[in-house]
């Protein structure tokens, strides 16, 4: 969310720029559904990482040229809203859920409901909570993991009652894991004019030529193996804390 900074003329166009983002974010968000509707899957989960590329600048040009507003944050909230709890849920209905009758229906309800939840409560503990870690899996992460999951399913053509069910999982299990206490990494303090070994240049090379050859398979194992390492993170600290200590 954006911070609130000595604001230019309201005539000035840069004050417009991140505004614009945030409406072009949200209008990828809105077409993606269009776009599940007709079948085009594939064209889907690109309009959704699309948006989540116009989320993460809208923020950052924000802050560059000091236009951040309670207006563009109370606009950016109600575009991921769209983006990643509405598009996705409906994204993953349109493509098999729906065959699930109800159970389909209350699952998507669900994980919208949760995502309204989560940024409400990122909302009012903007100022309260540890800038390093979110409280609860962001809606920019389990977005990824639900459209992922479709697009996975849709390229490999796993449309068995077998996936379908784990469809209706991983919804559930995103919508809960954004309304739970678990602490997520939020990499903002990762820069990329940090240091870095050649190995690190090579793995990243590596990782940047699978994205290119296999890109339903990197994102949406990315962000399973980011919440599920998290959760170990978690519960190993809670066991660890609990531990009774000895004198």
């Amino acid at each position: 969310m954006r911070q609130v900074f000595n604001q230019p003329p309201k005539g000035s166009p840069i004050f417009l720029l991140p505004s614009i983002l945030t409406l072009g974010a949200m209008c990828a968000g809105f077409f993606a559904i269009f776009a599940s509707d007709d079948g085009r899957f594939v064209k889907a989960a690109y309009l959704i990482f699309m948006a989540m590329v116009l989320d993460s600048l809208d923020g950052r040009v924000a802050r560059l040229t000091h236009t951040s507003s309670p207006f563009g944050a109370q606009l950016d909230s109600l575009s991921d809203m769209l983006n990643f709890g509405i598009a996705p849920a409906l994204i993953i209905y349109n493509w098999n859920l729906h065959s699930l009758g109800k159970i389909g229906s209350i699952s998507i309800f669900i994980y919208a409901a949760c995502v309204a939840l989560r940024l409400a409560r990122f909302n009012t503990m903007l100022n309260v909570v540890d800038k390093r870690y979110f409280i609860g899996l962001s809606s920019t992460s389990s977005a990824p993991i639900v459209v992922g999951y479709v697009w996975l399913c849709h390229t490999y053509q796993l449309t068995s009652n077998f996936y379908i069910w784990l469809g209706a999982f991983v919804t559930l299990f995103c919508a809960f894991s954004m309304v739970s206490n678990v602490k997520f990494y939020s990499f903002k303090e990762f820069h990329f004019h940090h240091r870095a070994r050649f190995r690190a240049l090579l793995i990243a090379l590596l990782l940047v030529v699978l994205l290119v050859l296999y890109p339903e398979l990197v994102i949406f194992l990315f962000f399973v193996f980011y919440a599920i390492v998290s959760y170990f993170i978690y519960i190993f600290k809670l066991g660890y804390y609990k531990k009774p200590k000895i004198d």
